[in-house]
């Protein structure tokens, strides 16, 4: 079978044995949100955010054990990228939502509205083929620490998060510590291992020789299963501890194509970042036109590839305009769903224009979520945009 995480093909129909996914709690998680899609044909639903440690015979090595799985799971665990920032949740490698300070509601941050005759005239489409035609400029992003999804602005330019495409410093630093702490645990054990040698090497025959031998090889065992994982994560921070190039951003489009970017650029002032794919003439989500802002209670849709499910859509209404951060930054909050791995992806208005660029949820909410505007990826790109 198949981890439908983080597709580690295995025997175990419990547990994912690479990411440690429970498979009956993932599949309760799933009927849940099936039964939440039913009632919302007769009311107006909302959707959650969805959302073990060894023991040994000594100290050391339960020490050793807990600092690699902790690491382990805490950083290559799907993040199906949103940020690993510590008050938000948005996801890579297919990692959660976190609790965050509370936002401030925007009183009247809507566009000023324009006169009719200098609105464009919206296109003649159905709400389906609208959704339709979004899917196909929406796009799945891998990189080595997990997944996101992304969407085509105009013909060649791909829009994402910042953190989806760049690993967060503060947990790269975080995870150089804990293997720096597991390399000298290691090499302490290693020592220890040796003095008990020697010592039993000197005793005479008899029990508490015998006692030490067992002692030796149990923890000669340990030491054994542990040193591997230990290895990959030394490979793993290497992976890390170097600059993005665009060469190790996969995008995956709609027909299951695959293409490496060709250039990046990453925003210094928002969690945006744009790619670029010269390979063919592609299909993009247009912006909403001069005048068409969002009103609250407009129906909006998010289109994304949570937990590697690909051109997942999800709908919901346009919450209202918030400011969040210490910058005071307008997000638009939507409680249609954005779980990890919709980071990146477009919120979409029933007309199929592009309203935002999803990038976080409140954890412990009934999944109330947040997007970027689009006319901020425009107003950072704008110069390789026009």
């Amino acid at each position: 079978m198949y981890c439908p995480k983080c597709r580690n093909e295995q025997n175990n129909s419990v547990e994912c044995e690479a990411c440690g996914l429970i498979f009956e709690k993932f599949r309760k998680v799933q009927n849940r949100k099936k039964q939440e899609e039913a009632l919302k044909v007769e009311k107006a639903g909302k959707f959650e955010s969805v959302e073990q440690s060894q023991t040994g015979l000594k100290l050391v090595q339960v020490i050793i054990l807990v600092v690699l799985v902790a690491t382990t799971t805490y950083y290559f665990t799907g993040y199906q990228g949103r940020k690993a920032a510590e008050d938000i949740a948005v996801a890579p490698p297919l990692n959660t939502a976190v609790k965050t300070t509370e936002p401030t509601l925007v009183k009247q941050s809507i566009p000023e509205p324009v006169a009719q005759s200098q609105v464009s005239p919206q296109p003649a489409v159905t709400r389906q083929t609208a959704i339709q035609r979004a899917r196909k400029s929406t796009v799945s992003i891998e990189t080595p620490w997990g997944t996101g999804s992304g969407f085509f602005v105009n013909k060649n330019y791909i829009v994402t998060n910042r953190h989806v495409v760049e690993f967060d410093e503060n947990k790269l630093a975080d995870f150089k510590r804990r293997m720096e702490t597991t390399r000298r645990m290691i090499e302490l054990e290693q020592k220890k291992i040796s003095e008990m040698k020697r010592t039993y090497s000197k005793m005479r025959k008899g029990p508490s020789r015998s006692q030490l031998g067992i002692i030796i090889a149990s923890r000669e065992e340990e030491l054994k299963r542990v040193l591997p994982q230990y290895e990959e994560g030394k490979r793993r921070l290497a992976e890390l501890d170097r600059k993005v190039r665009p060469s190790d951003i996969k995008i995956v489009l709609n027909d299951g194509s695959e293409h490496f970017a060709n250039y990046l650029l990453v925003s210094e002032n928002s969690d945006l970042a744009l790619m670029s794919l010269y390979s063919g003439d592609w299909t993009y989500i247009e912006r909403a036109p001069r005048g068409l802002g969002m009103q609250q209670g407009d129906k909006v849709y998010t289109i994304g590839s949570p937990f590697g499910l690909r051109q997942t859509v999800t709908g919901g209404i346009f919450s209202g305009y918030v400011k969040r951060g210490a910058d005071a930054q307008v997000y638009l909050q939507t409680d249609a769903a954005i779980n990890p791995g919709n980071s990146g992806g477009p919120l979409i208005d029933e007309h199929g224009y592009a309203q935002g660029v999803n990038t976080m949820i409140l954890r412990d909410t009934e999944g109330i979520g947040f997007a970027i505007p689009i006319a901020k990826v425009f107003e950072e790109f704008g110069s390789a945009l026009f």
